[in-house]
Protein backbone atom coordinates (compact mmCIF):
# COMPACT_ATOMS: atom_id res chain seq x y z
CA UNK A 1 0.00 0.00 0.00
CA UNK A 2 2.66 2.27 0.46
CA UNK A 3 4.37 2.33 -2.59
CA UNK A 4 0.90 2.58 -4.12
CA UNK A 5 0.34 5.86 -2.03
CA UNK A 6 4.08 6.95 -2.94
CA UNK A 7 3.69 6.64 -6.93
CA UNK A 8 0.24 8.53 -6.75
CA UNK A 9 1.90 11.35 -4.96
CA UNK A 10 4.59 11.72 -7.36
CA UNK A 11 2.13 11.47 -10.31
CA UNK A 12 0.30 14.02 -8.53
CA UNK A 13 3.33 16.47 -8.04
CA UNK A 14 4.44 16.02 -11.21
CA UNK A 15 0.90 16.81 -13.06
CA UNK A 16 0.91 20.11 -10.89
CA UNK A 17 4.42 21.13 -12.14
CA UNK A 18 3.36 20.42 -15.67
CA UNK A 19 5.42 17.99 -16.17
CA UNK A 20 3.02 15.71 -18.23
CA UNK A 21 0.58 18.42 -19.19
CA UNK A 22 2.89 19.18 -22.14
CA UNK A 23 0.19 19.51 -25.66
CA UNK A 24 1.32 17.16 -28.06
CA UNK A 25 3.33 18.63 -31.01
CA UNK A 26 2.51 19.84 -34.40
CA UNK A 27 3.77 16.63 -35.79
CA UNK A 28 2.31 14.43 -33.64
CA UNK A 29 -1.16 16.01 -33.03
CA UNK A 30 -2.86 12.72 -34.23
CA UNK A 31 -0.85 9.88 -32.84
CA UNK A 32 -1.50 7.49 -29.92
CA UNK A 33 -0.79 9.33 -26.50
CA UNK A 34 2.57 8.26 -24.66
CA UNK A 35 2.88 5.64 -22.70
CA UNK A 36 3.76 7.89 -19.42
CA UNK A 37 0.68 10.19 -20.50
CA UNK A 38 -1.33 7.13 -18.85
CA UNK A 39 -1.15 8.86 -15.40
CA UNK A 40 -2.41 11.86 -16.58
CA UNK A 41 -6.24 11.67 -15.11
CA UNK A 42 -8.84 14.48 -15.53
CA UNK A 43 -9.72 14.79 -12.02
CA UNK A 44 -12.34 17.52 -11.22
CA UNK A 45 -11.80 17.39 -7.64
CA UNK A 46 -7.73 18.85 -9.05
CA UNK A 47 -9.16 22.29 -9.25
CA UNK A 48 -9.07 22.85 -5.67
CA UNK A 49 -4.99 22.61 -5.37
CA UNK A 50 -4.57 24.80 -8.38
CA UNK A 51 -4.36 28.10 -6.29
CA UNK A 52 -6.17 29.57 -9.14
CA UNK A 53 -6.51 33.59 -8.29
CA UNK A 54 -9.49 35.12 -7.68
CA UNK A 55 -9.84 38.90 -8.23
CA UNK A 56 -8.45 41.36 -5.18
CA UNK A 57 -10.83 43.95 -5.39
CA UNK A 58 -14.31 42.75 -6.67
CA UNK A 59 -15.47 46.19 -6.77
CA UNK A 60 -13.20 47.10 -10.13
CA UNK A 61 -13.88 45.10 -13.37
CA UNK A 62 -11.29 42.39 -13.78
CA UNK A 63 -10.21 40.67 -16.79
CA UNK A 64 -10.27 37.12 -16.76
CA UNK A 65 -7.83 34.83 -18.39
CA UNK A 66 -9.40 31.42 -19.69
CA UNK A 67 -6.87 28.85 -21.44
CA UNK A 68 -4.19 26.32 -21.30
CA UNK A 69 -0.37 26.12 -19.94
CA UNK A 70 0.60 28.61 -22.92
CA UNK A 71 -1.55 31.09 -20.35
CA UNK A 72 -0.85 29.54 -16.84
CA UNK A 73 2.31 27.12 -16.74
CA UNK A 74 1.52 25.21 -14.05
CA UNK A 75 1.01 27.12 -10.65
CA UNK A 76 2.49 30.32 -12.74
CA UNK A 77 5.82 30.11 -11.16
CA UNK A 78 8.01 29.33 -13.98
CA UNK A 79 8.73 26.23 -13.00
CA UNK A 80 10.95 23.96 -15.40
CA UNK A 81 11.65 27.58 -16.87
CA UNK A 82 8.10 27.88 -18.65
CA UNK A 83 6.16 30.58 -18.35
CA UNK A 84 2.33 31.51 -19.71
CA UNK A 85 1.69 34.97 -20.99
CA UNK A 86 -0.29 35.61 -18.71
CA UNK A 87 2.10 36.12 -15.64
CA UNK A 88 4.11 38.92 -17.55
CA UNK A 89 0.63 40.28 -18.86
CA UNK A 90 -0.41 41.80 -15.26
CA UNK A 91 2.07 44.29 -15.28
CA UNK A 92 0.76 46.00 -18.32
CA UNK A 93 -2.59 46.83 -16.64
CA UNK A 94 -2.93 49.55 -13.43
CA UNK A 95 -4.01 47.30 -10.41
CA UNK A 96 -6.21 50.10 -9.02
CA UNK A 97 -8.25 49.98 -12.33
CA UNK A 98 -8.85 46.66 -13.17
CA UNK A 99 -7.79 42.93 -11.62
CA UNK A 100 -6.17 40.82 -13.81
CA UNK A 101 -7.39 37.42 -13.09
CA UNK A 102 -5.14 34.35 -14.76
CA UNK A 103 -7.85 31.26 -14.46
CA UNK A 104 -5.98 29.30 -17.01
CA UNK A 105 -5.56 25.81 -16.59
CA UNK A 106 -2.38 23.22 -18.24
CA UNK A 107 -4.17 20.31 -20.17
CA UNK A 108 -7.12 21.89 -20.72
CA UNK A 109 -8.75 21.88 -23.94
CA UNK A 110 -11.94 24.21 -24.92
CA UNK A 111 -14.02 20.71 -23.82
CA UNK A 112 -12.63 19.74 -20.34
CA UNK A 113 -12.15 23.40 -19.19
CA UNK A 114 -15.96 23.20 -19.00
CA UNK A 115 -16.77 19.54 -18.31
CA UNK A 116 -14.32 20.03 -15.19
CA UNK A 117 -16.06 22.80 -13.79
CA UNK A 118 -13.34 25.51 -14.05
CA UNK A 119 -15.93 27.13 -16.34
CA UNK A 120 -18.76 27.43 -13.74
CA UNK A 121 -16.22 28.57 -11.40
CA UNK A 122 -15.15 31.90 -13.38
CA UNK A 123 -19.28 32.46 -14.42
CA UNK A 124 -20.00 32.42 -10.57
CA UNK A 125 -17.48 35.09 -10.59
CA UNK A 126 -18.04 37.02 -13.80
CA UNK A 127 -20.18 40.23 -13.67
CA UNK A 128 -21.12 43.27 -15.99
CA UNK A 129 -18.08 45.08 -17.02
CA UNK A 130 -15.44 42.34 -16.60
CA UNK A 131 -13.81 41.20 -19.72
CA UNK A 132 -12.51 37.65 -20.52
CA UNK A 133 -10.51 36.96 -22.72
CA UNK A 134 -10.53 32.75 -24.66
CA UNK A 135 -7.21 30.70 -25.60
CA UNK A 136 -7.74 27.61 -26.44
CA UNK A 137 -6.60 25.04 -29.30
CA UNK A 138 -3.72 23.34 -28.34
CA UNK A 139 -4.82 20.42 -26.53
CA UNK A 140 -8.27 19.76 -28.63
CA UNK A 141 -6.56 17.95 -31.39
CA UNK A 142 -6.56 14.78 -29.11
CA UNK A 143 -8.76 11.60 -28.80
CA UNK A 144 -12.16 12.14 -27.78
CA UNK A 145 -12.68 9.33 -25.55
CA UNK A 146 -8.80 7.83 -24.90
CA UNK A 147 -8.31 6.62 -21.15
CA UNK A 148 -5.37 9.30 -20.71
CA UNK A 149 -6.97 12.64 -21.37
CA UNK A 150 -9.79 12.31 -22.79
CA UNK A 151 -9.75 16.13 -24.37
CA UNK A 152 -9.91 16.29 -27.75
CA UNK A 153 -13.12 18.50 -29.48
CA UNK A 154 -14.24 17.42 -33.07
CA UNK A 155 -12.51 20.00 -35.61
CA UNK A 156 -14.65 22.44 -37.35
CA UNK A 157 -16.84 25.06 -35.92
CA UNK A 158 -20.16 23.12 -37.14
CA UNK A 159 -22.81 21.59 -35.20
CA UNK A 160 -21.19 18.06 -35.14
CA UNK A 161 -21.84 15.91 -32.18
CA UNK A 162 -20.72 12.76 -30.65
CA UNK A 163 -22.26 10.36 -28.14
CA UNK A 164 -19.03 8.71 -25.73
CA UNK A 165 -18.94 7.03 -22.72
CA UNK A 166 -16.21 9.13 -20.92
CA UNK A 167 -13.23 6.91 -19.49
CA UNK A 168 -12.29 9.63 -17.25
CA UNK A 169 -15.18 11.05 -15.76
CA UNK A 170 -17.53 7.92 -15.59
CA UNK A 171 -20.62 8.87 -17.10
CA UNK A 172 -21.80 9.56 -20.95
CA UNK A 173 -21.06 12.91 -22.73
CA UNK A 174 -22.26 14.42 -25.77
CA UNK A 175 -18.92 16.14 -27.35
CA UNK A 176 -18.99 19.17 -29.44
CA UNK A 177 -16.68 20.45 -32.24
CA UNK A 178 -14.18 23.07 -30.81
CA UNK A 179 -16.26 25.81 -32.38
CA UNK A 180 -18.98 24.96 -30.08
CA UNK A 181 -17.21 24.81 -26.76
CA UNK A 182 -15.56 28.65 -28.23
CA UNK A 183 -19.39 29.89 -29.23
CA UNK A 184 -20.62 28.70 -25.66
CA UNK A 185 -17.91 30.71 -23.80
CA UNK A 186 -18.71 33.53 -25.62
CA UNK A 187 -22.79 33.50 -25.43
CA UNK A 188 -22.86 32.90 -21.75
CA UNK A 189 -19.99 35.86 -21.42
CA UNK A 190 -22.34 38.23 -22.96
CA UNK A 191 -25.18 36.89 -20.89
CA UNK A 192 -23.51 37.75 -17.47
CA UNK A 193 -23.08 41.19 -18.98
CA UNK A 194 -19.36 41.12 -19.61
CA UNK A 195 -17.42 40.99 -22.92
CA UNK A 196 -15.43 38.17 -24.69
CA UNK A 197 -12.63 38.02 -26.68
CA UNK A 198 -11.11 35.26 -28.64
CA UNK A 199 -7.77 35.00 -29.41
CA UNK A 200 -5.90 32.88 -31.47
CA UNK A 201 -3.79 30.07 -30.01
CA UNK A 202 -0.23 31.36 -30.15
CA UNK A 203 2.21 29.45 -32.56
CA UNK A 204 4.13 26.92 -32.03
CA UNK A 205 8.22 26.78 -32.37
CA UNK A 206 8.13 24.58 -35.69
CA UNK A 207 9.66 26.32 -39.03
CA UNK A 208 8.93 25.57 -42.63
CA UNK A 209 10.74 27.36 -45.49
CA UNK A 210 12.56 29.92 -42.94
CA UNK A 211 8.90 30.65 -41.40
CA UNK A 212 6.90 29.58 -38.46
CA UNK A 213 3.93 27.76 -39.29
CA UNK A 214 0.73 29.24 -38.48
CA UNK A 215 -2.62 27.87 -37.51
CA UNK A 216 -4.67 29.63 -39.64
CA UNK A 217 -5.65 26.10 -40.90
CA UNK A 218 -7.42 25.15 -38.33
CA UNK A 219 -7.34 26.67 -34.72
CA UNK A 220 -6.62 29.71 -35.41
CA UNK A 221 -9.03 30.22 -38.38
CA UNK A 222 -11.57 28.77 -36.53
CA UNK A 223 -11.21 30.60 -33.37
CA UNK A 224 -11.78 33.99 -36.01
CA UNK A 225 -14.94 31.96 -37.72
CA UNK A 226 -16.61 32.01 -34.03
CA UNK A 227 -15.63 35.75 -33.37
CA UNK A 228 -16.64 36.84 -36.86
CA UNK A 229 -20.33 34.88 -36.48
CA UNK A 230 -20.71 36.48 -32.74
CA UNK A 231 -19.33 39.23 -33.68
CA UNK A 232 -17.11 40.03 -30.66
CA UNK A 233 -13.37 41.01 -30.01
CA UNK A 234 -10.90 38.84 -31.82
CA UNK A 235 -6.68 38.65 -31.35
CA UNK A 236 -4.64 36.96 -33.53
CA UNK A 237 -2.06 36.07 -31.59
CA UNK A 238 -0.80 33.45 -34.06
CA UNK A 239 0.17 35.92 -36.79
CA UNK A 240 1.21 39.00 -34.34
CA UNK A 241 3.38 36.47 -32.87
CA UNK A 242 4.40 34.61 -35.51
CA UNK A 243 5.71 37.46 -37.33
CA UNK A 244 8.15 38.85 -34.82
CA UNK A 245 9.64 34.98 -34.65
CA UNK A 246 10.30 35.45 -38.85
CA UNK A 247 11.80 38.52 -38.04
CA UNK A 248 14.24 37.67 -35.49
CA UNK A 249 14.77 33.88 -36.87
CA UNK A 250 15.47 30.75 -35.71
CA UNK A 251 18.76 30.96 -33.65
CA UNK A 252 17.04 34.24 -31.65
CA UNK A 253 13.82 32.32 -31.19
CA UNK A 254 15.39 28.90 -29.42
CA UNK A 255 15.46 30.99 -26.14
CA UNK A 256 11.94 32.30 -25.78
CA UNK A 257 10.59 28.62 -25.32
CA UNK A 258 11.64 26.79 -21.98
CA UNK A 259 10.39 23.37 -24.25
CA UNK A 260 11.19 21.77 -28.06
CA UNK A 261 8.16 23.96 -29.24
CA UNK A 262 5.34 24.76 -27.30
CA UNK A 263 6.05 26.96 -23.67
CA UNK A 264 8.15 29.78 -23.68
CA UNK A 265 10.84 31.07 -21.32
CA UNK A 266 10.25 33.98 -19.22
CA UNK A 267 11.74 36.16 -21.91
CA UNK A 268 9.03 34.16 -24.49
CA UNK A 269 6.36 34.89 -22.19
CA UNK A 270 6.64 38.80 -21.84
CA UNK A 271 6.59 38.88 -25.97
CA UNK A 272 3.44 37.04 -26.16
CA UNK A 273 2.04 39.26 -23.49
CA UNK A 274 2.72 42.13 -24.87
CA UNK A 275 1.21 41.09 -28.30
CA UNK A 276 -1.90 40.57 -26.62
CA UNK A 277 -1.70 44.36 -24.92
CA UNK A 278 -1.07 45.13 -28.78
CA UNK A 279 -3.73 43.34 -29.42
CA UNK A 280 -6.64 44.49 -27.63
CA UNK A 281 -5.52 48.13 -28.59
CA UNK A 282 -6.04 47.41 -32.20
CA UNK A 283 -10.10 46.13 -30.95
CA UNK A 284 -12.59 48.80 -31.38
CA UNK A 285 -13.51 49.19 -29.37
CA UNK A 286 -11.05 48.30 -27.01
CA UNK A 287 -12.90 47.33 -23.62
CA UNK A 288 -9.86 47.81 -21.33
CA UNK A 289 -8.66 51.22 -23.12
CA UNK A 290 -8.72 52.87 -19.54
CA UNK A 291 -7.25 50.14 -17.54
CA UNK A 292 -3.20 50.33 -18.69
CA UNK A 293 -0.60 51.01 -16.49
CA UNK A 294 2.25 53.22 -17.55
CA UNK A 295 4.07 49.84 -19.50
CA UNK A 296 0.71 48.94 -21.38
CA UNK A 297 0.14 52.56 -22.43
CA UNK A 298 3.99 52.46 -24.30
CA UNK A 299 3.20 49.40 -26.27
CA UNK A 300 1.77 50.52 -29.60
CA UNK A 301 -1.00 48.83 -31.42
CA UNK A 302 -0.75 46.30 -33.87
CA UNK A 303 -3.44 45.55 -36.47
CA UNK A 304 -3.84 41.84 -38.00
CA UNK A 305 -7.07 40.77 -39.39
Amino acid sequence: MRSKITVKMIAVLMLITGSFLQPDSVAAQDAKPDASAAAVQTDPTFNARLNLPVPKNPSLPTLFLVGDSTVRNGHGDGANGQWGWGEPLVAYFDAAKINVVNRAIGGRSSRTYITEGHWSDVLAMLKPGDVVLFQFGHNDSGPLDDTARARGTIPGIGDESKEIENPILKKHEVVHSFGWYMTKYVTETLAKGATPIVCSPIPRKTWKDGKIVRNEDNYGGWARQVAAKEKVGFINLDEIIAQQYDALGEAKVEPLFGDPHTHTSLTGAEINAASVVAGLKALRPDPVAKNFSNKGIAVKATTIR
